[in-house]
């Protein structure tokens, strides 16, 4: 799985870039059907502690997944993203399986 990760106006660290690609490539465990994923890192314009944005998209063939959260860290928003995209992506196989 080929995974991307794009900082929008900041530049993430290498800790951040290894925790976002370590969670994201066990998303494959669920699918082996991923062929990529692209990660956007953005900060809100908010007063909120919680102004951490990440989306994740992942490229499967038929569809694209796509999440986006919000945390008070990059890896918190990371972490509940690829939770939602887990759960889609069980979803997803098991339409497949089903069908």
């Amino acid at each position: 799985m080929d995974i991307k990760i794009h900082s929008v106006r900041f530049d993430a660290d290498i800790k951040l870039i290894d925790f976002i690609k370590s969670k994201v490539s066990k998303l494959g465990q669920f699918n082996d059907d991923i062929i990529a994923a692209e990660v956007f890192l953005r900060l809100e314009n908010s007063q909120d502690m919680e102004n951490k944005v990440s989306e994740i998209k992942l490229d499967i063939p038929g569809n694209n997944l796509f999440a986006k959260k919000q945390g008070k860290s990059f890896e918190e928003a990371t972490d509940l993203a690829v939770d939602a995209l887990r759960k889609q992506v069980k979803r997803k196989k098991d339409k497949l399986r089903n069908n």
